[in-house]
């Protein structure tokens, strides 16, 4: 008697393919909701984190606009300044040692082309200030912000904020502007500060 092929290897070969097709699948939908949960999380959750505080009024956190940038900062010694102070009798001089943090080293070098222009605001900035005004963390406080007012002003940026009326009285209240992301100056250092 003659025995028929085996039905069961037959259905094998099907099984298997299909098998591998549900494994393939699996790894395609897995691998599309990690990328989408990942782009989610870096890119749409601190823009709305950003908007958010924008439309509060308030600046953006600090965290997202640091989590932007993926290469630490680069920084940018300038030479020792040792300016004459604005002291009665003039008699008195300082010697500080400044370096911007830059947010890196492509920025560094587009900083390097205007610093020139940048020292010579920062000299004239210490030569208005008096050794008493200096001596005081408040003083170094508001001199490190003129400085990075000044070291910004090459890119756009140096503006104060301006005083603008209350609806409700006549108080005067500071309008604060909304850091700029793209100045490559972010921070302002002191190297040095002595004062004679």
């Amino acid at each position: 008697m003659a025995t028929a092929p085996d039905a069961s290897a037959d259905d094998k070969a099907p099984a298997k393919k299909s098998k591998k097709l549900v494994i393939i699948i699996g790894a395609l939908v897995g691998v599309l909701a990690l990328g989408g949960a990942g782009f989610y999380f870096l890119v749409l959750k601190p823009r709305a984190a950003a908007a958010a505080a924008e439309e509060d009024g308030g600046e953006a956190p600090k965290a997202a606009a640091h989590d932007a940038h993926a290469t630490p900062p680069a920084y940018l010694p300038m030479d020792n300044m040792v300016v004459n102070l604005a002291d009665p009798g003039g008699d008195r001089v300082a010697q500080i040692g400044v370096t911007l943090v830059v947010t890196d080293a492509h920025a560094s070098d587009q900083v390097k082309a205007f610093l020139p222009t940048i020292r010579s605001g920062v000299l004239m900035l210490i030569s208005q200030r008096t050794a008493t005004e200096l001596l005081t963390p408040e003083g170094k406080e508001a001199l490190t912000k003129s400085i990075y007012r000044e070291a910004t002003i090459p890119f756009g940026g140096g503006e104060d904020e301006e005083p603008v009326a209350e609806e409700e009285g006549s108080k005067k209240k500071k309008k604060k502007k909304a850091a700029h992301a793209d100045y490559p100056v972010t921070g302002v250092l002191f190297s040095s500060f002595i004062i004679q």
